[in-house]
């Protein structure tokens, strides 16, 4: 079964979208106007309490027919990240198969962490009953990417709706029919409408959405677009989760296996043309194993073939960014390994790896988001964490050691590293995701990504009346002595 994308277009301003390799249009699609985001919040929040009434179970059982239906009709929707993004088949594949892994774990798991607690009342309250309810925010609103349009919003639309929410999710410009597939595609698998829905549009779209009578927000995006986000969700104390971007070190410590290192920080650096966030940016290679590491990782590199083995910027305008970074570098004297300035060959980038960086270039302080890398040789390991602390970002990082690598992963300021590997908290759906400093707040995915859709509240009742009454004007000295006494005894 082909999903109907189509949209009515009667009276709405529209907006195009073509083809990242070709340029040619593959489609157009409603640019959703302050008052259609308006509607599909309502329309939202109409079916908030139907969407929470339901049990875990019942939750479950229709995001497991969601899984299902993505997993059965996994080509098309991987054909469909292709066209839009130009990434080859196997990473979309790749990409969509995590996502409906992350799908089935929030589903599963919703349950066991946000199911009222018992908690312990204390001595003083010894009589008190105490319990910690986890309630549904209502509408969270969803601003995803377009480098992984499917797996990153579903990050966190599987996580809200397990929690009981229901979802009004903005995808990008760049790939809005893959936005409007997951809304369809769960309306078949559900038979329910209004419980996700997507709105289409530009930029300002967008900011309509933080705008609007959502109860939550989780963006994805730049650092700098995330700020805006933030301000204009605090003018009506809209709580967020941003996950931005970040300039993700790579480790290589004297004692790492290096032909590893090289083929996994490569592959880290220019798979999906660069565009991740948790893409290795720089690396920092002890001296004693440089040379082996930087002659394993060029050659590696000339293997790579743009087109093939990723694709094209799927945002036009990133290339002038790289372009910057790569002459900014130029300009200081540094030296090309493969790849230079002239790399960029519309639409795709080159692979390109730079030697020995100064420290204050925007080739390593800010985000790049190409296949390019940068690679310094460092004396010590404790060296190399230093310079990684470093940056304004904290997103992720990957550390290469036989012996140091937990010593080193410790005393790094991120919120996720792999150990001789890349990416791999991404496809672990219980651990959280995220970072810190100015790659962002907040966690999507594992039992933190299900509790940031959720707001406590605490309940007690008496089991049976106390002796010591606390909480009224008749209450005797007596009670103020024993409540001293007991405190002194515990805590004197």
């Amino acid at each position: 079964m082909i999903l109907d994308l189509t949209q009515d277009f009667e009276g709405k301003s529209r907006f195009s979208k073509n083809s990242p390799v070709s340029g040619e249009l593959l489609a157009e699609y409603i640019n959703f106007s302050e008052n259609d985001v308006a509607e599909a919040v309502h329309n939202a929040q109409s079916m908030r309490a139907m969407w929470r009434g339901l049990s875990f179970y019942d939750r479950k059982i229709l995001l497991l027919q969601w899984a299902k239906y993505l997993a059965n009709n996994l080509e098309e929707l991987a054909n469909l990240v292709v066209e839009e993004t130009g990434k080859p088949v196997a990473d979309a594949t790749l990409e969509v198969s995590l996502a409906i892994e992350h799908i089935s774990w929030a589903a599963k798991n919703a349950k066991e962490y946000l199911s009222t607690q018992s908690r312990p009342s204390g001595l003083l309250l010894f009589n008190m009953e105490s319990k910690v309810q986890f309630m549904p925010l209502g509408v969270v609103g969803v601003i995803g990417p377009w480098n992984y349009p499917v797996f990153t919003p579903v990050g966190s639309i599987a996580y809200a709706l397990a929690a009981g929410n229901t979802v009004v999710f903005k995808p990008s410009e760049f790939t809005p029919g893959v936005g409007l597939w997951l809304e369809k595609s769960f309306e078949v698998a559900t038979s329910t409408k209004n419980v996700l829905i997507t709105i289409t549009g530009l930029a300002e779209t967008g900011k309509y959405l933080t705008e609007s009578a959502v109860n939550k927000i989780a963006f994805t995006g730049s650092s700098r677009t995330a700020k805006k986000v933030a301000a204009s969700c605090a003018e009506k104390m809209i709580p967020v989760i941003l996950e931005c971007g970040g300039k993700d070190p790579v480790i290589v410590a004297e004692d790492a296996n290096v032909a590893l290192a090289a083929e996994y920080a490569l592959w880290s650096a220019m798979a999906n043309a660069g565009q991740s966030c948790i893409g290795a940016e720089r690396i920092y290679v002890h001296e004693q194993v440089a040379d082996k590491f930087i002659e394993k990782l060029k050659s590696f590199a000339l293997e790579v073939k743009p087109g093939v083995s990723y694709g094209p910027a799927t945002m036009p305008s990133q290339l002038k960014v790289i372009e910057k970074h790569l002459k900014a570098a130029e300009a200081e004297g540094v030296k090309f390994l493969v790849g230079g300035p002239n790399s960029i060959q519309e639409p795709y980038v080159l692979p390109t790896i730079m030697l020995e960086v100064p420290a204050t270039s925007v080739a390593m302080t800010e985000e790049t988001f190409g296949p390019t890398i940068a690679i310094n040789r460092v004396k010590s390991v404790q060296h190399a964490v230093e310079l990684a602390n470093e940056s304004n970002y904290g997103l992720a990082a990957a550390v290469f050691s036989k012996k140091y690598a937990q010593e080193i992963a410790d005393q790094l300021e991120c919120g996720m590293v792999s150990i001789n590997s890349v990416f791999s908290f991404a496809g672990v759906p219980s651990i959280p995701f995220g970072g810190v400093k100015e790659s962002g707040y907040g966690r999507i995915h594992g039992p933190e990504g299900l509790l940031e859709f959720v707001s406590a509240k605490s309940i007690i009742s008496p089991r049976f009346q106390g002796p010591l009454k606390l909480t009224t004007f008749k209450r005797k000295n007596i009670a103020e002595r024993i409540t001293t006494l007991i405190i002194k005894k515990l805590h004197g």
